[in-house]
């Protein structure tokens, strides 16, 4: 990121560094989970109107698979890899989907994966929050379902990503 990016993040917290657990993944882990539980698990953030929630299971690790999807990468679930941009920012997602709507430099639109339907919140074309919508089967109550948050940094994956929000159609 430019300096000028930097100052755009003002708004958001600082990076949760590897370092600032003395390099230590067991406890680095710990302290990443705990800003991802304070956020997630303890209170529940609000998108238009809409409580947003993690996916409990598979828990690994005692942890709730919406967390490893925040923080890791792969398509085997049992098999993901930690991305250290990812852990970094697990502190951006909540103020990210908080915010959405009253940012400039936040894009919003929904897309159809399958028969699922998922609202992609895009902050500076940069950190990509993706939010499926669910419905409760045994009352009908409608919420937001946190399925993962990333950076986008790579060309192909953005142009990709503007492709889309360009030709959403509400």
């Amino acid at each position: 990121m430019s300096a000028d990016e930097e100052d755009q993040d003002a708004w958001l917290p600082e990076l949760t560094t590897l370092k600032d657990s003395d390099g230590k993944w067991e406890v680095y882990v710990e302290v990443i989970y705990n800003l991802f539980k304070r956020d997630f698990v303890d209170s529940q953030p609000q998108f238009d109107g809409k409580w947003v929630r993690c996916r409990k299971d598979p828990i690994y690790d005692g942890k709730f698979a919406g967390f490893w999807h925040c923080v890791s990468d792969g398509v085997v679930e049992d098999d993901r890899t930690p991305d250290m941009c990812r852990c970094e920012r697990i502190s951006w997602v909540r103020l990210i989907i908080e915010n959405a709507t009253a940012r400039d430099d936040i894009d919003i639109w929904k897309n159809k994966r399958g028969s699922e339907t998922n609202v992609l919140i895009w902050y500076d074309e940069y950190f990509l929050v993706v939010l499926g919508e669910r419905t409760r089967k045994r009352d009908g109550f409608q919420y937001l379902q946190l399925i993962t948050a990333y950076t986008t940094e790579k060309e192909h994956r953005k142009r990709k990503l503007r492709q889309e929000r360009d030709n959403y159609q509400p």
